[in-house]
């Protein structure tokens, strides 16, 4: 006699739930908004809830104006505190869990990157919620795709919190278009920052004209057989120059001391899905392959016929990679 009133209360938190809104963190670097976020954004559409983007920092306006651009918004949020310009989750993390708890939202997204990595588990175990993270498709409001095992298995999970919690892989969802011309209520968020032991100290970004390796087309990626660090410069960046490619590098590479790890590309580095991917003395281990194993076009270099990474490439060339990679480069050129 009590499932009907069970089945009522179900159906009618689901209403509720449909009802309520969507909070999108959007990551800027100055005014200009990260591809990443546009790919979540996009995931916090497909959500079919109201979404209200929020930026945080000292500088968000002009950020905030970006979002003008893009279309299916309700409102965006803007937190102005100067300690909240480097994205610390930990004063982040406590702004985002005030918004949601006190906001009529049912779900809470971010891009998966660093930053959101960070921000996600954080505000679940404020809101003693279960985060689901890294989605890759979203099958309706509860019920999300998200790779495990490296990659290497895909699984269904459904979420029945009240609030759910989840961050997108930039890679699984298209960026939304920056093509409208709307005009968004811009409502400012009052912060009130915690007194923390953390504090920003400095920061050495590797700066390149080269595409961003997250969002480039074309990626051009050095393993561990370049050896050292001159060969990885006198080899990849060359390559990557004469095609306007990115470049990355294997976890290999990088412990090696080649290049910068915000370089990485793996598992435990950036997943990314390019139009086309050269790996240039990369053996496959799985960790790596798990970053990049959707590009659309792989081309794999190594004298290693049996390297697991010609089990994905879409062509191959078995090979010195210290003769192959500069007559290729030259020919680019010519």
């Amino acid at each position: 006699m009590f499932r009907p009133i069970t089945r009522s209360i179900v159906t009618g938190a689901l209403r509720a739930q449909r009802l309520a809104s969507t909070l999108a963190f959007v990551e800027a670097q100055g005014s200009q908004i990260t591809s990443a976020s546009l790919s979540s954004l996009n995931a916090a559409k497909q959500l079919g809830n109201p979404v209200v983007a929020i930026l945080a920092g000292s500088n968000v306006k002009a950020a905030a104006a970006e979002l003008n651009k893009v279309s299916g918004l309700e409102k965006v949020l803007v937190a102005e505190h100067a300690k909240l310009d480097h994205s610390l989750p930990e004063y982040l993390s406590p702004l985002f869990t005030k918004l949601i708890k006190e906001g009529d939202y049912s779900h809470f997204v971010t891009p998966a990157t660093a930053v959101g990595k960070n921000v996600l588990p954080r505000v679940g175990a404020l809101l003693d919620v279960q985060p689901v993270s890294d989605i890759i498709k979203v099958e309706d409001a509860q019920t999300f795709k998200r790779p495990i095992y490296a990659g290497n298995a895909i699984v269904t999970v459904k979420s029945t919190d009240p609030k759910i919690l989840v961050s997108a892989r930039s890679s699984a969802f298209e960026p939304v278009e920056l093509t409208a011309s709307e005009s968004y209520a811009v409502e400012e968020v009052a912060v009130s920052v915690e007194d923390s032991p953390v504090e920003w100290v400095s920061e050495n970004l590797v700066k390149s004209e080269r595409p961003e390796l997250s969002s480039a087309k074309k990626v051009v990626a050095g393993g561990r057989g370049l050896k050292n660090k001159e060969n990885f410069d006198q080899l990849i960046f060359p390559l990557a120059d004469s095609i306007g490619a990115g470049v990355g590098a294997t976890r290999a590479a990088v412990d090696a001391g080649f290049v910068d790890n915000s370089l990485q590309v793996g598992q435990t580095g950036k997943v990314v899905a390019p139009d086309l991917y050269i790996a240039v003395g990369v053996s496959g281990a799985i960790q790596h392959l798990a970053g990049m194993k959707d590009s659309k076009t792989i081309v794999a270099i190594n004298k290693d016929e049996e390297a697991a990474i010609f089990n994905v490439a879409d062509v191959g060339l078995v090979g010195d990679l210290f003769e192959v990679v500069p007559e290729l480069t030259e020919k680019i050129k010519a």
